[in-house]
């Protein structure tokens, strides 16, 4: 694939179906997997910042904007599979730099691990190793049934904002609507079945971070109960070539949040390799 200052959009047939990808900027390729309740727009802030240094692909991860719908439950192994899938079909002599926000950190760490000849570094922003807390387990199965035969009503888009969001930020509707149009694009069942897949069934992967080869920088806000720098330093110490940094005044969407000071961390890392 060429490497263009001028956005392409292309797809990527995978195993959970066609993937959605717009590619962008020039030099060694990266690929931007985003996080839960998002999509590749939630990029949108920092590829002025990336694409000098990088020819960036930023997809759609499936079930989400104009990839295809996610009709039953995957698992966070079987996106590894399909990153993969994706690096074989890009002019990338097989190995690109990835870069993964929460649902998209926790691919990467899989298929860093699953498949390390693929990935030549790997960034991954507020993704926790560790399964959720069970009590918010029940209350997410609970809330992901509304969704899934209601859709995204306010009272739950309000949820996602404050579980996105600093509280300042929630208020934000530049960002909020990062969330809200994302929710709007993809089908109710498709969120659902993503929700069920990669937050719910979410398991422990610190198993998999000795396994890491790749050069990794570890992202965290200064606002995520289950991701906070304590925690991330503890998962960074049992990745053998680890970094970390702290980006204040942000939670779970740092791309949107702190777009800026995220693009400078990782041009930095990718400086440094």
């Amino acid at each position: 694939m060429e490497h263009t200052d001028a956005p392409i959009q292309t797809r990527f047939r995978t195993s959970l179906g066609d993937i959605a990808a717009t590619v962008v900027g020039q030099g060694p390729h990266a690929l931007l997997w985003h996080g839960m309740f998002v999509d590749g727009d939630s990029w949108g802030r920092v590829i002025h910042d990336l694409a000098p240094h990088r020819t960036l692909v930023v997809i759609d991860g499936p079930g989400y904007g104009a990839s295809a719908p996610l009709g039953r439950v995957s698992s966070i192994e079987e996106c590894a599979e399909v990153g993969a899938q994706i690096i074989e079909q890009l002019d990338a002599g097989g190995r690109v730099d990835w870069v993964g926000a929460a649902w998209g950190g926790h691919v990467g760490m899989a298929a860093a691990a699953l498949f390390p000849d693929s990935i030549r570094s790997l960034v991954a922003i507020s993704s926790p190793v560790e399964p959720i807390d069970p009590v918010f387990r029940i209350k997410l199965i609970i809330a992901n049934q509304v969704l899934a035969h209601f859709g995204p009503i306010p009272h739950l888009k309000h949820v996602i904002h404050d579980a996105q969001l600093i509280p300042a930020h929630a208020k934000d509707r530049g960002m909020t609507d990062v969330i809200d149009d994302a929710l709007t694009r993809a089908p109710r069942r498709s969120i659902a079945a993503t929700v069920t897949s990669f937050i719910i069934n979410r398991g422990d992967a610190t198993h998999r971070l000795p396994r890491i080869a790749a050069p990794a920088l570890l992202v965290s806000g200064d606002d995520r109960g289950e991701w906070t720098p304590e925690i991330m330093e503890a998962a960074a110490a049992r990745i053998p070539d680890a970094r970390t940094r702290v980006i204040a005044g942000s939670r779970t969407l740092i791309p949107v949040e702190r777009p800026a000071e995220l693009a400078a961390e990782i041009v930095a890392f990718w400086s440094s390799l």
